[in-house]
């Protein structure tokens, strides 16, 4: 079977992060810092071979898991619908985790940079996109706001998703916003999600009881 367009981008983004990780090994020490706290700071290491290559690694799993969803799912008809924004954001979601590779390799090659302040804008566009995404996806068991009231109902679950997409979006704008307040970017970037997400869960159970009554 021929591979679609977005699973040629991915192999070749995740080919260049091993090729990455097989040239910097010799470079690299033995422990390499793999995890920032929300003040910039290194609180976490790996083994140079997993610093080097769990992004891939985790990548090659992502991949497989996307391309066997729309074939899985009880309602792959729905999936193909929005098939194209599926495509880009596991493309954009390859990219986010390359990006996040590169950015760790440079920085255990001495290149002391502020992770937040890179991290930051990457955060924002990987969540307004989802905004988009939730926008168009249709009822489905594995893409979106899945909720038993959005799964149960086609009304709530469009509902549910028009609102939910656009909350995605202004938490995408409100995670950029950090990029100017670089000391308390980890909650520009956090609480709004978070926030998005419980409201989305409230939203349905509230839209699924006046559906209920109607």
């Amino acid at each position: 079977m021929a591979l679609r367009k977005y699973e040629l981008i991915i192999i070749l983004l995740i080919l260049t992060s091993f090729v990455l990780g097989i040239y910097f090994y010799p470079k690299m020490p033995d422990k390499i810092a793999s995890h920032w706290n929300e003040r910039g700071e290194v609180d976490g290491y790996m083994t140079k071979f997993w610093g080097l290559f769990l992004m891939p690694i985790v990548s090659i799993g992502l991949l497989l898991l996307f391309t066997i969803i729309p074939k899985i799912d009880p309602l792959r008809a729905n999936i193909e619908k929005f098939r194209g924004y599926y495509d880009k954001f596991m493309i954009l979601l390859i990219v986010f985790f390359t990006y996040v590779h590169l950015l760790t390799v440079a920085w255990n090659l001495g290149l002391r940079l502020n992770l937040l302040q890179f991290l930051t804008p990457a955060f924002a566009i990987l969540f307004y996109y989802s905004g988009i995404l939730v926008e168009n996806a249709k009822r489905n068991w594995f893409v979106g706001i899945r909720t038993p009231w959005t799964l149960s109902n086609e009304k709530v679950w469009e509902k549910t998703h028009k609102i939910g997409g656009k909350l995605f979006k202004i938490a995408g704008i409100i995670a950029l916003l950090g990029i100017f307040f670089i000391d308390y970017a980890i909650f520009f970037v956090i609480i709004p999600v978070l926030g998005v997400t419980v409201y989305s869960i409230i939203y349905s159970y509230v839209e699924y009881q006046k559906v209920i009554k109607e």
